[in-house]
């Protein structure tokens, strides 16, 4: 007989920003090392549909999925964390389950019944957890779910795994509660009344924490251990220390397996599997820590201040740097800063640049100074989205003698369009879900330094853009020797330019940051690195 699908859910308390996506994230490193099938998902209880109309201000980068689905960031470590490959179904908000509800009242599917949020939003809520049991074939499903416990747009959800522990059975589910423990310096103590308090609330919604893990600057000592227990009702060994790890995200799963967080999961749902070996993990950790080589990167863009803002690439930085030996040191250069001071300023001594991708016009004249001057000094130049349409300006500019060569998004009366709106994004009003969005393939061309890399033909890449290049210019541009690498199939849309002559000059229209993992770098940020450690050298 078939095991029945267990079910994991993430709750967190006292503050945000806590890593409950990190720990959600790191216990399905755990447990698939144990043999065991995962798949997660995320639930935030934000009004917006999705995070596509967001600022990264407001909610940092906005990870993109196979699908096209515009979620939240924490979907990205879920997929790198872990091996499965995420759909829509697997982010759910508040704006989605508030939107299928009033459809469903407008098409009469209510039969004439008084909606409310209970039964009829729980209800969605938990149809989500079964459509994605239904969709997938895991043996565990981890459930994380945004926000803090007392937030008030977040009881419903709470409301609703209330109700579905119920339905599928108590000795199905495991509940993680994530807390924190502060320090108060004054004092030399740490306090465990917040996570206290933090239970208590969890507990009068009617959820008791099979599991807490206390997010905690330093090690949990056994006397604040028992008294977790005691007051939060739960064994003595079932209270984790998640410690602050000293280098990487990635050292995460091994500061967790410290305490055992996989066993005491797996115990708790009645789930035999074997004991998990982390050595491909804990040497991919190794060189992370501990490389022969190091290269200064700059990364120049509008949102540089904000750490979230480009996750993806900074943590396909970090993968591609592992692969190579070598420590990736980012500087973070405001293109503004550029536009101020000029590009030898900040970029002198750097051993690559990328520009990532983008929106609005501010900073991009800084932007295009610095691919000139990667370009022109012959540096490592890596544009992606955004950063490759700013290096087919620049060359347009400065190599055609088009010299007012713009976007469109920039600039809609520039004589020279070089990048231009997608015919299909004519007309289109909407903001939310209506770029080109999601994985589509492309041809890659013989002869190219896209091809080396690759070691392919086709490829499927993740996109997120309104604009192109514009072939009405691929002849002039060409000639002058930014080649085309890639195209869309069958479109034949421009996805990968490039400079023969050059140490490495690439601009990818898609976001290859999306597809990177751990011990599999992702081959154009492979190469990119290689092509800075050469350059250092």
């Amino acid at each position: 007989m078939a095991q029945p699908t267990k079910y994991i859910f993430v709750t967190g308390g006292v503050v945000s920003s806590l890593g409950k996506g990190l720990a959600a994230a790191s216990l399905g490193t755990l447990l698939e090392h144990r043999g065991l099938s995962v798949i997660l998902q995320k639930f935030d209880p934000y009004l917006n549909v999705d995070p596509g109309t967001m600022s990264p201000y407001q909610h940092g980068e906005v990870y993109v999925l196979d699908d096209g689905a515009e979620t939240d960031l924490d979907l990205g470590h879920y997929e790198r964390f872990t091996n499965c490959t995420l759909s829509k179904f697997n982010n759910l908000t508040s704006g989605q389950v508030f939107e299928n509800v009033i459809r469903k009242e407008r098409k009469g599917d209510y039969l004439g019944k008084t909606v409310q949020f209970i039964p009829h939003c729980t209800d969605e809520i938990k149809a989500r957890i079964n459509d994605v049991a239904l969709r997938s074939d895991a043996d565990i499903i981890i459930t994380e779910i945004g926000g803090t416990v007392g937030d008030i747009e977040g009881h419903l959800f709470l409301e609703a795994l209330r109700q579905f522990s119920l339905d599928v059975g108590r000795e199905n589910v495991c509940f993680i509660h994530v807390t924190l423990l502060p320090l108060i310096k004054a004092a030399g103590e740490i306090k465990t009344k917040p996570t206290q308090q933090s239970v208590a609330k969890l507990r009068e919604i009617g959820i008791q924490p099979d599991i807490i893990i206390c997010r905690t600057e330093h090690d949990l000592d056994e006397d604040n251990r028992r008294k977790i227990a005691m007051f939060c009702n739960v064994e003595h060994k079932n209270v984790v220390a998640f410690r602050d790890v000293d280098h990487t995200i990635y050292e995460c799963p091994v500061d967790l397996r410290r305490d055992k967080l996989d066993r005491l999961v797996t115990d708790r749902l009645g789930i035999k599997s074997t004991t998990p070996d982390l050595s491909n993990w804990q040497d991919f950790v190794d060189h992370i820590i501990n490389p022969t080589h190091e290269v200064k990167i700059a990364v120049v863009g509008k949102y540089i201040e904000l750490q979230d803002a480009y996750k993806s690439i900074y943590e396909s930085l970090t993968h591609a740097g592992a692969a190579n030996d070598t420590r990736v040191t980012v500087e973070r250069i405001d293109a503004e800063m550029i536009e101020r001071d000029g590009a030898e300023v900040h970029l002198s001594g750097m051993n690559g640049i990328l520009i990532p991708g983008g929106f609005g016009d501010r900073g991009t004249e800084g932007k295009i100074l610095t691919a000139k001057y990667a370009r022109e000094q012959k540096i490592p130049y890596f544009g992606i989205c955004l950063g490759m349409q700013i290096a087919t300006i620049e060359f347009a500019r400065n190599a055609c003698d088009l010299t007012e060569a713009n976007s469109t998004e920039f600039n809609k009366e520039s004589p020279h369009p070089v990048i231009s709106l997608q015919e299909e994004q004519q007309g289109v009003e909407d903001m939310g879900a209506t770029m080109r969005l999601g994985a589509s393939d492309s041809k890659i061309l013989p002869n190219t330094v896209a091809h080396q890399l690759y070691g392919k033909d086709i490829i499927s890449e993740r996109h997120r853009h309104r604009y192109e290049f514009n072939p009405a210019y691929r002849q002039q541009i060409e000639a002058a020797g930014l080649k085309i690498s890639a195209v869309s199939e069958p479109e034949g849309l421009v996805e990968i330019v490039e400079i023969s002559d050059h140490p490495f000059f690439i601009g990818a229209q898609f976001h290859p940051e999306f597809q990177s993992r751990p011990n599999h770098p992702h081959p154009i940020f492979s190469g990119f690195i290689a092509a800075a450690l050469q350059h250092r050298s």
